[in-house]
């Protein structure tokens, strides 16, 4: 198994380095033709800030779709696990609230937390229904992540009436519009789940098991993988992110709804296509999608400056996405018909 996983290490950390690269240029081009064009408005603090209250939610939903990407599968269920989330954390603050008149006890302050756990514990029993679904049932991801995305969605719409629950307490909201030094709290959240993310999939057993499964699972499961744990693990880890969105986008919008971020879902399939990620699974680095994040950010913010309708903005995102898949499309038919010329040229010989 050692020598499997340092091959497939090998090859991942060459193909990530190319498309890290790409997006690096990518991304330089953008600043600089942005910046001419917007200057301090893009770029500045104030837009600078803007882009950082945006980035988090997206980033954590691009994260969750990351994780069973690359084990070959997908999770249609990211956004209705996020609102199910809020609105969980949403009912038990609103429900909590007529009962604690003094906003500023301990005891209060221990009840927010705990509605924050309850709506993340909801968010990991729909993770652990997908994995189970996947693993042991062996449902494909897209028909159990599709179900399970109905079920939660029609659970958040009777739970809630299909109506918003709004007005939290201050520490909730501090968490989706609060600002530290300057550096919005949710970056701050995103950035401290990043960097033990990227460590988790580049460096722990799990993670070199999650992208073998996605390479070829028969051969993970010869090469002592526990494939089905795995894979439960899979989808619980995408669930909890799925969780934290959640309350990231009800803390920013100060209001849960079962309807918020769809338009995210396809979103976040391009980012973490954009960033690398082999949409068949077994290669992929959280640093390209980082990167794609940024990219699309850019694009997102400098519309808005710019004036232009989000429908314009929309365009642009699926066109980088076909130029991306075209990309990686052409360059897999070049890798074939390369070793196909190599293997003519060899039997000649």
């Amino acid at each position: 198994m050692k020598h499997n996983v340092n091959g497939l290490s090998g090859r991942i950390q060459q193909r990530v380095g190319t498309t890290n690269s790409r997006l690096l240029v990518i991304l330089a081009l953008m600043v600089v033709g942005l910046g001419l064009l917007e200057g301090n408005k893009l770029f500045g603090i104030a837009g600078l800030q803007s882009m950082g209250f945006q980035l988090p939610e997206l980033g954590f939903l691009a994260l969750a779709m990351m994780i069973p990407m690359l084990s070959g599968g997908i999770d249609l269920s990211i956004i209705a696990t996020a609102n199910l989330c809020a609105l969980t954390v949403a009912w038990t603050l609103t429900a909590l609230m007529p009962l604690m008149p003094d906003g500023h006890s301990v005891s209060w302050g221990m009840m927010q937390v705990g509605a924050l756990f309850a709506g993340l514990v909801v968010a990991a029993l729909v993770g652990l229904l997908n994995g189970v679904l996947v693993a042991y049932l062996r449902v494909p991801p897209m028909l159990a992540t599709l179900g399970t995305m109905t079920a939660a969605k029609g659970l958040a719409i009777g739970f809630s009436h299909g109506n918003v629950i709004s007005g939290f307490p201050e520490p909730i909201v501090f968490i989706g519009n609060g600002t530290l030094l300057g550096i919005p709290v949710a970056l701050i959240i995103f950035a401290a789940v990043v960097f033990p993310l990227s460590i988790f999939v580049n460096k722990t057993p799990l993670g070199s098991a999650i992208a073998m499964i996605g390479s070829n699972e028969r051969a993970a499961e010869y090469s002592g993988v526990n494939t089905r744990r795995s894979l439960v693990w899979v989808y619980l880890i995408s669930a909890l992110l799925a969780g934290v969105a959640g309350i990231i986008m009800m803390a920013r919008f100060d209001s849960a709804n079962a309807a918020y971020g769809e338009s995210y879902l396809l979103v976040a399939i391009l980012a973490v296509v954009l960033g690398g990620v082999d949409p068949l699974g077994g290669f992929g680095r959280v640093s390209g999608v980082i990167l794609s994040l940024l990219i699309l950010q850019l694009i997102s913010t400098a519309s808005s400056l710019l004036d232009l309708s989000q429908f314009i903005t929309l365009a642009l995102w699926g066109a980088i996405l076909l130029l991306a898949s075209g990309g990686m499309v052409l360059k897999e038919w070049m890798s074939e018909r390369s070793k196909a010329k190599t293997a003519t040229q060899a039997s000649r010989a």
